[in-house]
């Protein structure tokens, strides 16, 4: 018998974007500190939050494939954070406003029967537009963007905010990059067209 396949995500997005894969999962919210540790880039973060995720309900599910992921947006050594508030938000997509930010994904398969951990990070680098602070908040207006890594959900109204998007998976933006899970559940044994 398989595996279960077990995504440690609270996202909606996350998880209608594993359901392309037409996969039987479960879904179970991992309780985890995401605060980036001192000196740590945020690819580093990403990629650690990842696997924390994933290992966090191991315990729970001990003979299964879990999908951890996390996401950090950041220009240089300034991070962009889920907002939290309308003012937190309207502060942030001031601030990148007329600049590329990189959207590090991390993502994490951990076979929690055996350790094994795979553990990637895609990048997607981002050009917001030179934002009106009227174009910011009709967009605040409309959308519900404070719980997502820079405020703008690219997935839904936050594309208008963007002059491009450039990577290698175009679901990493989004939170889970499909394509590097792929291959990660090839390797783990299961069978996709």
């Amino acid at each position: 018998m398989a595996q279960p396949l077990i995504l440690a995500s609270t996202s909606p997005f996350r998880r209608e974007l594993l359901q392309r894969l037409q996969l039987p999962f479960a879904v179970h919210a991992p309780d985890i500190d995401e605060s980036p540790l001192v000196n740590e880039i945020p690819a580093e973060t990403a990629q650690r939050l990842a696997r924390a995720k994933a290992q966090a309900i191991a315990k729970h599910f001990p003979d299964a494939l879990i999908i951890g992921s996390d996401q950090v947006a950041a220009r240089g050594e300034q991070r962009f954070g889920k907002p939290g508030t309308r003012p937190n938000a309207l502060q942030q997509l001031r601030e990148m406003r007329n600049q590329e930010i990189i959207f590090h994904t991390g993502l994490c398969l951990l076979n929690s029967a055996t350790g094994e951990a795979q553990v990637t990070c895609v990048p997607t680098h981002v050009g917001f537009r030179d934002l009106t602070d009227r174009e910011i908040n009709a967009y605040l207006d409309k959308e519900n963007a404070l719980n997502c890594a820079g405020s703008a959900k690219s997935e839904a109204l936050g594309i208008s905010l963007l002059s491009y998007q450039r990577g290698d998976d175009p679901t990493a933006l989004v939170g889970l990059p499909l394509i590097a899970l792929c291959h990660m559940l090839r390797h783990a044994g299961l069978h996709l067209p």
